[in-house]
């Protein structure tokens, strides 16, 4: 099990973690065009987004793959891997 946690790049983030970062490097427009959910679009918050997220697994898995493609987790994964 220990395996396959070091493999996942989201181990130890948590959706609030994630909300806030996507929030201050994309802001919720941004968000809202990516993830196209309601508690991206109108009157947003990271309260809101947490609760419909947490009750909503096809909506917290296209978060956490834009979570992923917005801060390159797999590409630095891979560059920090080659260069030891």
């Amino acid at each position: 099990m220990a395996d396959i946690q070091a493999n996942n790049p989201l181990h130890g983030v948590t959706l609030e973690q994630m909300l806030i970062r996507l929030e201050k490097e994309l802001g919720w427009e941004q968000m809202g065009k990516a993830v196209e959910i309601r508690c991206f679009t109108h009157d947003p918050s990271v309260k809101s987004s947490l609760k419909f997220l947490r009750r909503t697994p096809w909506a917290r898995e296209k978060v956490e793959r834009l979570y992923l493609n917005a801060f390159h987790v797999w590409g630095r994964a891979a560059a920090r891997t080659s260069e030891d």
